[in-house]
């Protein structure tokens, strides 16, 4: 007869689920070479199959209807590029002129903080170079996590299209992997499962262009140099959750530092991505992104940084369907139902504790009322 687990004592079944976590963290860490084009094809996948499935409807063969699918998504993706590339040639071409303004800013500021500080300008440079020397292994990771997303683009195609194409053969071995009596879980978490992942990548896409817009419209106003290209690397800046804003601040404040006499251009830029935020967190997002996924904001955070020192840059974006998808199978499970309450965004009004103590309360009233 087998030992179960629940059976043993608190000590013993933390240490397995603690081991067992370990374990699964080393495997996802050694094989993220693999499994990351894996995890992308697969979100995709998802993505792109209402699409192939309405060409075979229309009569179109199944090979054909996926080579179809793939090519609507690389002709949409190119021309993103496109538009991208034309932006980033213009701003090639003023790149010495910047460089130049650039340079005359740091020397300004360098005295300033010389004249306020009294910090000599050696000294700064000093510091400057520590501070590179000591991000220099931060910097390699996120090149190193870019280059692998790059890498991940000539994979991408290949594992989509063989996901698609052997789709009903993943089914049936997630059908049959498990006991026929949860048939309807498996079934139930497959669906809402689909379900969310395609409502979170849409709802990214169309957050994007919206935000794309706001800041491009935003940066044009005010005057700021290659607006337009600044604002859609915002908006794809953007898509890591909470922290990515932050960063896309930078570069409008920085161009305008470099272009612009004075610092009221800086910030109308600060001023206009703070409103552009507070739409975007308390608008876009509930309304279009986090329809199905509806994680916490705590929680969401968490995930994110755990991501990234996982994954690097790829693990960031996967982050939060991937928690979503934990979420559904936890929720299903009785065992697991309190990991998916925690993940969720509901709020209980009172905690458990609380009303134990009331529950208490009430039995330790009720005897002398009932006292002649």
């Amino acid at each position: 007869m087998g030992i179960k687990i629940k059976d043993q004592p608190f000590y013993i079944q933390s240490t397995a689920v603690l081991f067992g976590l370990v374990l699964v963290v080393y495997a996802l860490a050694t094989l993220s070479e693999i499994l990351i084009p894996l995890a992308f094809a697969a979100f995709l996948a998802i993505l792109l199959n209402p699409l192939a499935n309405r060409m075979q409807k229309w009569g179109v063969p199944r090979v054909l209807s996926i080579v179809l699918a793939l090519s609507v998504a690389f002709i949409t993706v190119a021309l993103v590029f496109y538009f991208l590339s034309t932006q980033i040639i213009q701003f090639g071409d003023s790149l010495p002129m910047l460089k130049q303004k650039l340079g005359e800013v740091t020397i300004t500021v360098k005295q300033w903080i010389n004249t306020t500080f009294g910090v000599p300008i050696t000294k700064q440079d000093q510091m400057v170079k520590e501070a590179l020397n000591n991000s220099q292994a931060m910097l390699g990771k996120t090149l190193g996590g870019l280059l692998g997303t790059l890498a991940i683009v000539f994979l991408l195609p290949v594992y989509i299209f063989f996901m698609l194409l052997y789709k009903t053969l993943i089914l049936n071995f997630l059908y049959e992997v498990f006991a026929e009596e949860n048939s309807t879980k498996v079934s139930e978490v497959l669906k809402e499962t689909k379900g969310a992942i395609q409502s979170y990548i849409v709802g990214l896409l169309i957050e994007m262009i919206i935000v794309a817009a706001m800041n491009s419209l935003a940066l044009v106003l005010l005057g700021v140099k290659y607006g337009i290209l600044i604002g859609c690397i915002g908006a794809i800046l953007n898509l890591i959750p909470y922290l990515g804003g932050i960063i896309a601040i930078a570069l409008p404040v920085l161009m305008a530092t470099v272009t612009k006499d004075g610092f009221s251009t800086q910030l109308g830029v600060i001023g206009a991505y703070i409103v552009i935020q507070f739409i975007d967190n308390n608008i876009l997002v509930p309304r279009i992104v986090s329809s199905k996924v509806q994680i916490n904001a705590l929680m969401s955070i968490v995930v994110v940084l755990l991501g990234n020192q996982l994954w690097g840059l790829s693990g960031m974006f996967l982050s939060i369907p991937f928690v979503a998808v934990l979420k559904i199978i936890f929720d299903r499970i009785e065992e697991l139902k309190p990991w998916g309450k925690l993940l969720g965004d509901n709020i209980p009004t009172r905690h458990m504790g609380e009303m134990l103590r009331n529950r208490l309360k009430r039995k330790a009233v009720l005897p002398q009322n009932q006292q002649p």
